[in-house]
């Protein structure tokens, strides 16, 4: 899918991040990025409400320090399907995209009214990413894929991109040269679209206490 996006002036530091933590952010009509549900019962009852109201039908946690499963299950029609993930920096294995992606790809496919949350704790790094890798087996160009996550979510991170890009590549047949050309472009980007990461961490982090 190639689209042409006008350039955006995003902010390094954007404006209010712990606004963006929970909220329902739709990359795609069927896709839609957040953080993960308050440890309160009473918000994460409102939070559950609120995401069925819009039409929610999966959520898919990729944190691997915490699982839902029982709550959302005695609470909620949502299927709730868990792929964790450690957010610690490190390259992301091949497996994981091909697990998580092919989880969406299968849901989207299977029932044409199914609607997809996607969350790790914060939405900035892990749920970001494997979005992305979605997106492009779906068909988005690369750039644009990180244009559409970066625009309805200005905290995404997207730090796992470049593994992204590699499981694509590697999936699709690509040789090393075309790999490393997509890597550069990617890197590229953002490097063009700085995003002050410690800072939009720590200002969510600073509200939650």
């Amino acid at each position: 899918m190639n689209t042409t996006y006008p350039t955006v002036n995003r902010p390094v530091r954007p404006e209010n991040p712990r606004n963006y933590w929970r909220a329902l952010c739709w990359v795609t009509p069927r896709i839609a990025l957040c953080g993960d549900l308050p440890t309160d019962r009473t918000e994460a009852l409102a939070q559950l409400a609120h995401w069925e109201a819009n039409g929610i039908t999966h959520e898919i946690d990729v944190r691997v320090e915490a699982n839902d499963a029982a709550f959302v299950e005695a609470n909620s029609a949502i299927t709730y399907i868990w792929h964790g993930v450690d957010d610690d920096g490190g390259r992301r294995d091949d497996t994981w995209f091909d697990a998580v992606v092919g989880e969406i790809t299968a849901i989207l496919t299977r029932d044409p009214e199914a609607r997809i949350v996607v969350h790790c704790h914060l939405g900035v790094n892990r749920a970001p990413s494997i979005v992305y890798a979605a997106l492009l087996a779906l068909g988005w160009d690369d750039l644009d894929a990180l244009r559409r996550i970066r625009d309805e979510r200005p905290i995404a991170g997207i730090i796992y991109a470049t593994d992204a890009v590699r499981w694509h590549g590697r999936r699709n047949g690509h040789d090393a040269a075309e790999i490393a050309r997509r890597l550069g472009e990617v890197r590229a980007w953002f490097e063009r679209n700085r995003l002050d990461l410690g800072w939009v961490i720590r200002n969510i982090h600073r509200r939650m206490a």
